[in-house]
């Protein structure tokens, strides 16, 4: 039962991201933005994301990424 609702939500997945290439793309170019420190792009690239449906735990998740460190 587990590999066929793993199968299920790998499509569901799939059928999101498709439907919504502007945020996944936006989404993207923040995570580059944010790991270049390139902070002045961020703000424009979250408004472009939340236009085309991002969430704000997804936004969230990329600007509090562990992986980036202060330096």
């Amino acid at each position: 039962m587990e590999a066929a609702e793993e199968k299920q939500t790998a499509k569901l997945r799939g059928r999101i991201l498709k439907s919504h290439p502007v945020k996944l793309t936006a989404l993207l170019y923040l995570k580059q933005a944010l790991l270049k420190e390139r902070y002045e792009m961020c703000r424009e690239l979250i408004s472009i994301a939340k236009e085309f449906g991002a969430k704000e735990s997804e936004i969230e998740r990329l600007l509090e990424d562990p992986r980036r460190t202060p330096r």
